[in-house]
Parts: structure tokens; sequence; C-alpha cells
């Protein structure tokens, strides 16, 4: 039916997590070649998987790749990305196209007007609702995260405890971050140390952490890369985390997951994911916020001051069992 088959997914890292489904059905129930377009920057969150034949890497919107994109002669382009960019990408190749319907306008009801007519449904399961056209099937085996054996050496080489637990410190947007006085009170309870993950803009507060909790904390913000941070989340007894691409890649790698959910919401559908698996998730939420959701994506300060969706989180022994 199809030999080449080229999927438009340009970010960032959780979101090209949660295409793995599609990739791998794809080419199991295909047999044919699977491209990928991606930007550089996000190139190394895939670069493992084994069911991807080419990844192509362009800085934005891949204008500088077309005419060797128009070589490949693809038979069809799955476009998960959906934007102006997917869009002008698809019609300078003049490939039939497979498009997925983001619900932007839902989400604008939602996050301004809280009027809800979203889908119960996750992501990835509308994902393969477009794909149904094609007679390809959702395999129901989860999202997919693959590390290499280098990283994973690389790794054994810490000094770390047994047993742990990862927290992950960074998010892209300040409003979906899980604040420092909140991590204080989440490492009073947790009942083992805490491996802290996040990039350079996370190293000031998790330094203080590292601080407060020298015998309870490593701090490994700022010093990895995604696929090694994967590598110490894959050993760790279980994730806290705020709605973030390294949320994803833990419902990849079939950790118990404990979301700390700020200007988001589990109803916009990109929660974690286990396919047909049950998975371990417990989901904490500040409930009854007439302002939350107040963006599908975040912003950079609380757009009401308080930040309550985060500030009034409660964590106790109780409420971080897994």
């Amino acid at each position: 039916m199809f030999k080449k088959i080229l999927i438009v997914r340009f970010s960032s890292i959780g979101d090209l997590v949660l295409t793995t489904p599609v990739i791998r059905c794809l080419k199991k129930q295909t047999n044919c070649e699977i491209h990928l377009i991606v930007r550089k920057k996000f190139k190394e969150v895939l670069i493992n998987n084994p069911y991807i034949t080419r990844t192509w890497s362009v800085e934005k919107s891949g204008s500088e790749l077309i005419e060797e994109l128009r070589k490949e002669s693809y038979d069809l382009i799955v476009d998960l990305h959906y934007n102006f960019r997917s869009i002008w990408l698809t019609w300078q190749l003049r490939v039939p196209f497979i498009r997925f319907e983001k619900l932007n306008i839902q989400k604008w009801l939602l996050t301004v007007m809280k009027i809800n007519l979203l889908p119960e449904k996750h992501l990835v399961d509308r994902y393969f609702d477009s794909l149904k056209k094609i007679g390809i099937l959702n395999d129901g085996a989860g999202l997919d995260y693959f590390i290499s054996e280098g990283d994973l050496s690389m790794i054994e080489q810490f000094k770390l405890p047994e047993q742990y637990a990862v927290g992950i410190m960074g998010a892209t947007y300040y409003t979906k971050q899980v604040p420092v006085n909140k991590w204080r009170e989440i490492l009073e309870y947790i009942p083992m140390p805490l491996v802290l993950l996040g990039g350079t803009a996370e190293k000031d507060n998790s330094m203080q952490l590292e601080t407060a909790y020298q015998d309870k904390v490593f701090n490994y913000t700022g010093q990895l890369s995604v696929s090694q941070s994967a590598a110490l989340i894959q050993k760790a007894s279980f994730v806290i985390t705020p709605d973030t691409g390294m949320m994803h890649i833990a419902a990849a790698l079939r950790k118990p997951i404990h979301v700390i959910w700020g200007n988001t919401i589990p109803e916009f559908g990109m929660f974690p994911y286990f396919g047909n698996s049950p998975g371990k998730v417990i989901h904490h939420e500040v409930k009854g916020l007439k302002c939350r959701p107040c963006s599908k994506l975040g912003f950079n300060h609380c757009p009401k001051q308080h930040f309550d969706c985060m500030n009034k989180q409660v964590f106790n022994n109780k409420s971080l069992e897994i």
C-alpha cells in the first residue's frame, strides 16, 4: 500500500514522545519506510527509535529541505503538527496527506469561557482516529522511548542510592513549574532520596534544595541530555513531575508517576499515556479554581498574580504514596 511515509512533528519533547505509537504502528502495519521531520534542537528525542528509517532535522519550517524531500517521492504525509509551517510543507510536496485536528477552538472555549466541549479521549487515541481511514489501528502498547547503551553505561558511573525518586524541576512555562517551596514540602514526605532533573534555568532553585537537603537530594539539573535524563528515570522507583515533556518519557518507561498540575489540566488529553496497561499515576490538582485552566500551554507569570494552582497544592505522606 505504502512504501514511504513522512511524519511531520517539528517539536517538542513531549509531543514527539506522544507520536511514538503512531510511528510504531505505521511501521509494523505497513512495513514501509518511516521518515520524520523535526526541529534540530529536538532531534535527539527520537534518535534511537528503531521504527524510524530517517530523521530530517530543520531549523524552523523545512524550506531548506524542500528539494531533497521532493526527491524522496513520499506516498503519504502524516501531519501531526498542523500549523502554518506544516500546511505549507505539505502543499510544497504535493503528496496525499492525513492531517490531525488540534481542537484549538474547543481549548480556547475551555480556557477563556470555561466551556468544556473537548472529547474525553487522550491525544494519542485521537491521532489513531485520524489514521483509521488508511486502516492503521492502535496496538495498545503505549509510548516508546529508547535509550542508547552509551547513556545507560554513563549513568551507571553515578554514585546514586539503590532506590531513589526523580523530581522534574523544569517546564517550558513558569505556570507549569513546581515552586521551590512545594519541592521542600515534597522532600519532607517522600521516603527516599530525590534526583533532580531539569535544564540550566532550574539550577538556582535546585541548588537551594541541594544545600538544604544535602543527604537527600542529588542534583543533576543542567548537566544531562534528554536521553541521559531518561536513563536516570528508567532506574527510578517513581517520578514526580509537572505537565512537561519528561512526564511523557516517564510514561514511556512505565514508571509510577505523580503529576503536579498547574495552569493546565488532564482534560486537555495529554496526561501520562500507557495504552492498554493501567499504569500508576496520581494527579495532584487544586480543584475549584475559577481561573484554571488559564492557557492550553502556559505563561511566564501567573495572570492573576497569586499562582494558586501551584501554591495551594498540599502534600503529605498519604498523598505521595504510589
